[in-house]
Formats: structure tokens, sequence, C-alpha cells
């Protein structure tokens, strides 16, 4: 039985309908009773429904106010961003390399939930599955689930490191110039904590780049000139850097053999004479040999005195004037540069730790001499070989023991000024010694391509502050490279995210935009403790939709929620 409105010329009439079967069995309906004129009887149709309801024993409330619940609302906006960019990229190649596999899990599920913690709320492997009961995870039913899968699913990435490897490099090949790429190479030290000892393992005691030593692993990161990152490795802690070059460049070179010249920047500490050597005699696919800017550590800027006494008499002689210079080293190209007011900064900071170490040393040859004529002091006892360990010990800290001489030989405390180290120290201040293969480069142009390897470091920071890498507390060598691996996959997005947001001349970084995009939550609701929810997302807002927009990703709908 149900209400119908039937017309008759210009007005309406409401009736009460049933359906019933005639002998032969057809579906036919009668007219129950005629309930009046539509315009007429408006005001009375909440007594007819009250008077219905009351027949059928429910209450008017019940019709009225049905019973809703809310579930929490849950982030979703930054995930369905990343989730997007981490498809059309290409890093859903993963699925079918897991798919093919044993594993009872979702690996790459995990992996991705993993990899997008690091962007937006970086913790502990415990902390990912906090939150996730926070966040609303596009294709992954986060309740099911636990701290085992994500450490199976780091297993298996490292179990199939080739294949993931190679799905990487196919998806970075497109957004590298294939022409001409200009590629930095840097390390850094990542803090470990944990005393065990595990065979193989990579966290060993070592100087870390905050000067300290601490127990550690190295990590090397290749980058392309606009900061996007297209390898990385992992080392161990107390490994010199000048071993990593070689083969890090290999392997870059062989995940990309299309490229048709390649220009590798690389910062003081990777510099060998075995290296230069050995970098030389390197190829590309193409054929066109390996080039290479790579700076000379201050230490052995004593192998080009010669050629920088040549060059500071030459274009030096203006204290306020930049210099740069060329000369030629090893059948090599010598690029020096001269900044003067960093060359005075220099100077000055060394005269005035030379002026505080000789006041301190004269101080306790002045004790010294004072003890020897009888004189007694409060406090414990000057001796000579006190005064020598202390104050080389002090002159060593300061970096300058190859200025300030002590004769520790000698039965009495003493020392002296190498007034020629000073010269030649005073010399090189300021100075920036490049060696570069590169023909066709100017030396400007040569100073340029390797101070944009600050843009390494700065995607280094990236990795310590937004992504938090370290300190890493896993103990396993092979889960301490899943961990490099899925904050080396973090800082892919993160990096395309911010040449993305710069295209469209964005304001925000990565980290605020994802901040903006947080605010687009996921909500669900049941009605009358329905079993299927009914589940939307926020509106949005102009500054979201346009947030889409720069990344150049559709926007997410209340159904894909």
């Amino acid at each position: 039985m149900h209400v119908k409105v039937t017309s008759s010329g210009s007005r309406q009439y409401v009736q009460l309908v049933e359906s019933f079967r005639d002998p032969d069995g057809k579906v036919k309906k009668r007219t129950v009773a005629t309930l009046g004129r539509l315009d007429q009887i408006a005001g009375d149709l909440d007594s007819v429904v009250r008077g219905l309801l009351k027949v059928s024993g429910k209450t008017v409330g019940g019709l009225d106010a049905p019973s809703i619940q809310f579930d929490p609302a849950r982030a979703f906006g930054d995930l369905w961003a990343l989730n997007e960019l981490w498809n059309t990229l290409g890093f859903s190649g993963l699925r079918k390399i897991f798919r093919a596999t044993r594993h009872s899990i979702h690996v790459e599920a995990c992996i991705r939930a993993m990899v997008f913690n690091r962007l937006c709320d970086p913790d502990s492997k415990l902390g990912v599955l906090r939150w996730l009961e926070t966040v609303a995870m596009p294709d992954m039913p986060s309740e099911g689930i636990i701290h085992q899968h994500l450490l199976r699913s780091m297993d298996a990435l490292i179990d199939h490191q080739e294949e993931v490897d190679a799905v990487t490099a196919t998806l970075l090949r497109p957004l590298i110039d294939q022409d001409l790429s200009i590629v930095f190479y840097d390390l850094t030290t990542i803090r470990s904590e944990g005393l065990s000892q595990q065979q193989g393992d990579h966290r060993q005691f070592g100087m870390s780049k905050e000067g300290i030593v601490a127990r550690q692993f190295m990590l090397g990161v290749v980058q392309t000139a606009d900061g996007l990152p297209i390898y990385h490795e992992v080392f161990d802690g107390n490994t010199a850097e000048t071993k990593t070059l070689l083969p890090t460049v290999e392997t870059v070179l062989g995940r990309f053999p299309s490229i048709k010249r390649l220009i590798l920047v690389a910062d003081r500490g990777l510099l060998s004479l075995e290296n230069l050597e050995s970098l030389k005699g390197m190829q590309l696919g193409s054929g066109h040999p390996l080039e290479f800017i790579i700076a000379v550590p201050g230490r052995r800027y004593s192998e080009f005195t010669e050629l920088l006494e040549g060059f500071h008499a030459q274009e030096c002689v203006d204290p306020e004037k930049e210099s740069i210079g060329e000369r030629e080293w090893q059948g090599l190209r010598l690029i020096i540069a001269h900044d003067p007011a960093r060359a005075k900064d220099q100077q000055g900071k060394r005269q005035q730790s030379i002026d505080e170490l000789t006041k301190m040393a004269d101080e306790w040859t002045g004790k010294l001499d004072s003890q020897d004529e009888g004189k007694t002091f409060r406090g414990r006892k000057l001796s000579d070989s006190g005064a020598k360990a202390r104050f080389y010990h002090a002159v060593c800290d300061a970096h300058l023991a190859r200025i300030i001489r002590i004769d520790l030989k000698s039965e009495l405390f003493t020392y002296d000024i190498d007034e020629k180290a000073l010269s030649l120290a005073k010399q090189n201040d300021g100075k920036l010694l490049l060696i570069t293969n590169a023909q066709d480069l100017s030396p400007q142009e040569v100073i340029d391509r390797y101070k944009s390897l600050a843009d390494i470091e700065r995607g280094f920071r990236v990795l310590k502050s937004e992504l938090e890498i370290g300190p890493v507390h896993h103990r396993l060598p092979e889960r301490i490279r899943a961990h490099a691996a899925i904050c080396f996959m973090a800082l892919i997005l993160y990096r395309v995210m911010r040449t993305r947001l710069r295209a469209s001349e964005s304001s925000l970084s990565p980290e605020r935009a994802l901040e903006v995009l947080r605010r687009v939550q996921r909500h669900q609701i049941r009605l009358d403790n329905a079993t299927d929810p009914v589940t939307g997302i926020s509106t949005m807002t102009l500054e979201q939709a346009d947030l889409f927009k720069a990344l150049k990703i559709k926007k997410p709908l209340s159904a894909q929620a």
C-alpha cells in the first residue's frame, strides 16, 4: 500500500492505493481511499502520519530524529596527494614485484605506508601503527596491519632490492636530462643507537659530520642539478669517503646508460689521486668520457704551492676584488677562486686563536720561571711536561699544529711560530680549488656548478629534519638498508613536490603543502545503527584545490574517500 497523487484538471488529490492480483494473476491497483485535495489537506498530513504511526506502534521521534553515529575523522588529503604521486610516478610497479612472491601480507602497501609516514609524521615502526589509526590510507585496510607486517615488508624490500632498484631507475629516467646531466655526490653520517654487534654490521664508530665520534653508518646520495635524488648507498660508519666515490659512479652509470653526457660534482673529502686516475678512465654508454668537478681539500693545498704563489701574485693584487683564474695540473684544469672577504674573516679568526694560545703559553712560561725561582702558587704545581701536553692538545684542537710548533723532546716547555707555514696559510685563505676535465665550461661556470652542490646538503637536511632518518634503532644490517631505502623514496616524493610547487610559483614548501592538505578529512556516519557507513570528505577550500592543481594531481571525490 502506498500514497499516490493524482491530477484532475488543475487540481491534485491524495489517494491511498493498494496493489492486488486479479483472478488471472495480473497485478493491478485500486484506490482504497481519497484523502482529499492536496492544497487543502497539507496542514492535516502531520496528524494523519501520527495516527498511522500510532496504529503501527511507532513513535513520531523515530521518524523525525533517526539515530546518527559519527566515526572519528581521519586525515585524508595529504595521503591522497602522496598516493597519486606514488602511482603516477611509477612506484606502483612495486606491486607487481611483491605480488609474485609468497608473502601473505600486502608488502607494497606496508612500504607505501612507511614512506608516507616519513613525509607526514615521521615516527618509529610502532609509531607508524599509531599514525595509521588517525589517517585514511588509500588502497590499504589499516586495521589489519601489525608491527611484524612492517618488519617483514622491510625484509622483503631488501630481498628484492635489485627489482626495486630497477623500478626506481625506470621511473627516474624520464626526469633526468639525457643530453647533459649534472649530478652531485656527497655523504653524510647517520647516528645509530644500540651497542650490540651483528655480522656485517654497518654501525661503526667514526667521526660524524657534527665533529664527534659516534656509532653511525654513512649514507651516500647522488642528486641531479634540480635536487632530484637518483641513487643512494649505505656504507659502514668508519668507511673512508674516498673509497665510496668510484663504486657509486660505476653503479650510476650502469643504471642510466642512455645519458649522453654526465658531469659529476663532488666535495673535498672525496679527492684522492687514485680516484682522479680512475675517473679519467671512465666512459658512458655513449662512449663519451665521464667529466667531473671535484674540490681540493684544504689539507692538500700545499701540493699546489707554486701554482698558488703565481696566482696570488698576479690575480690577488686588489685586496677588495674577487679573482678567478685557471692553471694546468697533471693534464687537468685547476680552477682557482679567491674571495677577499672570506680570506679576511679566516685570517682574523686564526690570528685571534694564535693570540689566545700564545697568551696562555706565556702565562705558563712565566709561572714555570717563577717556580724555578722558588715562588709558590695556590693549587697544583705546574710542570714543563704537563704544560707541553696541555698546550699541544689546545693547539691541535685549534687546528694550528702546523703553525705553532711545540718541542715535545725538550725538557723545558718551549714553542715557536712557524712564519713560513703562517704565510702559506694566509696565501691559501679565501681560496677555492677545483679540478675538472670539462673543457667547454668557463672557470665561472665550473665554480657555479660546484656551488650548486649546496643543494644536496639541503637534501641531507631534509633527510635528517623533515624525514628524520636518524637516529636509527634497527640492529640488523638489512633493516638499516631498508630504512635508508624508505627514506630515499620519501625524498624522491619530497623533491618532486618541491619542483612542481616551484613551477606553479607557489610559495609553500612541501611540508607546509602537506599540512594544508591534511585538513581535508574523511568522515563516516552510520544512520540507525546501519552496518555500512556513509562516507564523505570535508569541503575543500580554494587553497587546497589550488594545491592539487599545482601538484598536477586530481582532486579526491567523496566516493574515493
